[in-house]
């Protein structure tokens, strides 16, 4: 569910219609909707009652403060996987203790930022990062809590580029690999074994890959603590996919998943993490863009709107779908016409459909990607030297700007020209 409806014949994101946003703004923008936010963050808590737990949001999925700050407010801790995502968390009030550090590649700078900054733990991926890790807690005096990373070894189902849980992914320590692993943990100096992290990969559709996973998990939860190791906390990931398109089955809710994850490690009495983004933010989101012109091509005919790929990468980067509507409700009994929706940006992959069905369009009318929240504003780029477009955050009947359009002259006044040229 989602709080962008038709009312009296125009989309409105709570209650504010969406024209009102663009005239403010310009197009093309992102809107955000608090409630849904909201609701998406609770439905995750609540699956979860009844257990010690805590929801850290993956910021990688949309990371604005302003986001990040509604969810806080909530009680959701943070998942980060770099300095920058770190240092958004502080920015936006998340204490330390409420911040989780993933990612495979931290650096001897993150880790030094996050032990004097404060840090819930460390999901740790390797054993040279482990061993970072304890140097630099050790010339700190301080002790690194940490997880290990597990590799189940497990099908997400998922698209190749987002699944982390097969053996041939870059992702943890291969689970057969886990024990030694461990051993090795508890030898090093100013480091304090907390527990496990598992993640299998993002926009899963289905239960049952998480199952998998997490009955792997709880086996080696028992075997850990047959070798000595205090196992007080499973951090089991994100992932849970969303519905990209109405007509399509949807994914599991999260009453489901919580309900999955009791089952499967429930009777460990550990403390539970989980790290959703998508499900969060997805729907929470539209890109809302303007039509530029009509262009009848050899046998179709071309929407061309100014939002680009450099705006949403996902449909040139994963094939993805995005539901694509118009801002204004088409009058009944009209009937749709297909069209290839493509923008500015000269390159052949800067299409978001083909042949969509939509009811007809002109030059000045507007369209929103429904479900643009989760890895939209947060992967843009200033390719063609398009400036990155604004964020807006809706609550009730009030919205503002949360970032800016950059102007030309702020784009190219980054750029640093040497006194010898």
């Amino acid at each position: 569910m989602d709080h962008f409806l038709y009312r009296d014949g125009a989309l409105y994101a709570e209650d504010v219609p969406l024209s009102e946003i663009a005239a403010s703004v310009g197009t093309p923008f992102y809107v955000y909707s608090t409630a849904t936010l909201e609701r998406h963050f609770k439905l995750f808590d609540d699956a979860l009652e009844g257990m010690d737990h805590l929801v850290c949001y993956a910021m990688k999925a949309a990371s604005n403060q302003a986001i990040l700050k509604t969810l806080a407010a909530l009680g959701a801790g943070m998942d980060v996987v770099s300095g920058g995502e770190y240092a958004r968390a502080k920015a936006a009030g998340v204490p330390g203790e409420r911040i989780v550090f993933s990612g495979i590649g931290k650096t001897r700078e993150e880790v030094r930022m996050a032990l004097t900054g404060g840090i819930r733990q460390f999901n740790v991926e390797s054993e040279p990062e482990m061993q970072v890790i304890s140097e630099i807690a050790t010339e700190l005096s301080v002790e690194a809590p940490i997880t290990i990373r597990v590799n189940p070894d497990v099908d997400a189902k998922t698209h190749a580029k987002i699944a982390t849980g097969k053996a041939e992914n870059k992702f943890g320590i291969p689970i057969s690999r886990a024990r030694e692993v461990y051993a090795l943990a508890a030898s090093l100096p100013g480091l304090k074994i907390i527990g496990i992290d598992v993640h299998i990969g993002s926009q899963l559709t289905e239960l049952a890959p998480f199952e998998a996973a997490y009955n792997k998990v709880a086996e080696l939860t028992e075997q850990l603590r047959a070798d000595g190791h205090e196992i007080s906390r499973l951090d089991l990931g994100g992932g849970l996919g969303i519905p990209y398109t109405r007509s399509n089955e949807a994914p599991p809710m999260p009453t489901d998943y919580g309900a999955l994850i009791k089952k499967c490690v429930g009777h460990l009495g550990c403390e539970i993490e989980i790290e959703p983004g998508r499900l969060i933010a997805g729907n929470a989101g539209l890109m809302v863009s303007e039509v530029i012109y009509v262009k009848s091509g050899e046998d179709r005919e071309f929407l061309i709107i100014d939002g680009a790929m450099n705006d949403l990468i996902r449909p040139a980067m994963y094939d993805a779908y995005h539901d694509i509507i118009p801002v204004i409700e088409p009058e009944a009994g009209v009937l749709p016409q297909p069209y290839d929706i493509v923008g500015p940006v000269c390159e052949s992959g800067d299409t978001f459909a083909k042949g969509r069905e939509m009811p007809p369009l002109k030059a000045g009318d507007l369209v929103a990607f429904r479900s643009a929240g989760a890895y939209g504003a947060v992967m843009a780029s200033e390719y063609n030297t398009r400036p990155l477009i604004p964020e807006v955050l809706v609550k009730g009947d009030q919205f503002a700007v949360i970032r800016a359009r950059p102007t030309f002259d702020e784009m190219i006044n980054r750029d640093t020209i040497p006194e010898w040229l």
